[in-house]
């Protein structure tokens, strides 16, 4: 039902990655839709701004915040490169979106607070629409290219 679009909006996602690449950050990034329009925007940004909870997705949401006025972000999907790491997750709950498509898993992820714990122990009321894998290589390909590059410079 929502491939074509979600792929397309992921490419959206993926010009922000590509942007936090170039700026030497890791490359994340995240676009915050809501009936058919970007309402927010974000790349990793905690190196630049000196900031741990400037993540991709945090910064989606500062930004469609002020451009809606609103911090709940009711009915809206958030497209992310890479799943969302808990402080994201809790994110996503308090700001009520809809839907979460990422492209690639975060291998990364703690096991004992596993991302699917994360939602299904959060308030009953709430229920959010996951679909994981959108543009998984391309998703996965920014990352992997990142740090092998870190990796040869750093040796």
């Amino acid at each position: 039902m929502h491939f074509k679009e979600d792929k397309n909006w992921m490419k959206f996602a993926l010009k922000y990655a590509n942007y936090a690449q170039k700026i030497g950050e890791i490359p994340i990034g995240a676009v915050l839709v809501l009936k058919e329009r970007i309402i927010g925007v974000g790349w990793n940004s905690s190196i630049s701004n000196h900031d741990p909870t400037a993540h991709a997705e945090i910064m989606a949401f500062r930004d469609a915040g002020k451009n809606l006025k609103n911090y709940r972000l009711i009915n809206s999907t958030l497209y992310v490169t890479l799943q969302p790491c808990i402080m994201c997750c809790g994110a996503i709950i308090h700001s009520r979106i809809k839907r979460l498509v990422f492209g690639t898993n975060n291998n990364k992820n703690d096991k004992k607070c596993s991302f699917k714990n994360i939602f299904s122990n959060s308030k009953q009321d709430y229920n959010l629409n996951i679909k994981k894998n959108v543009m998984k290589h391309e998703c996965s390909k920014i990352l992997i290219d990142f740090f092998k590059r870190k990796r040869l410079i750093e040796n």
